[in-house]
């Protein structure tokens, strides 16, 4: 991918991986309801039926489902690494992703790396970037 060309979010992609049930890991989900990992992931469990595996360094049981310190901690095949962490950190979670063998990373609103979109791309992932899924379900009219 040219650096200089921005990643666009393939729609089609998006629709599957939001109406296909998974297993999403979720990094950056703590225990915080505060926080807008809390209610996304309520929001992937409860309304789209996917399976969350919450990844934060406390490693904290959320919404029923145990907590993991690091991807490569996470029992099992993960279908998307849904990345709740600054853009800056971005990239460290996208190659952890590449490493465990994710099938998608899901950059959330907010979150852009260009460089980390194009290695997730090149090793045969699927990528969305800067988009949230409560955001694009109901745009797409899945849930």
């Amino acid at each position: 991918m040219d650096p200089t060309t921005s990643h666009v979010n393939d729609t089609d992609v998006v629709r599957r991986l939001l109406s296909t049930p998974g297993r999403w890991a979720v990094v950056g989900l703590s225990e915080n309801p505060a926080r807008t990992a809390y209610e996304i992931a309520e929001y992937l469990q409860q309304h789209l039926g996917m399976q969350i595996v919450p990844v934060h360094p406390k490693a904290d049981t959320v919404h029923g489902e145990p907590g993991y310190t690091t991807l490569a901690d996470v029992p099992g095949a993960i279908d998307v690494v849904d990345v709740f962490v600054r853009s800056e950190l971005a990239g460290g979670v996208v190659d952890q992703a590449i490493a465990v063998g994710a099938k998608a990373v899901w950059l959330q609103l907010g979150v852009i790396d260009e460089a980390a979109a194009a290695r997730a791309t090149e090793a045969g992932l699927d990528v969305v970037m800067n988009t949230c899924p409560a955001i694009e379900a109901p745009r797409l009219g899945i849930a």
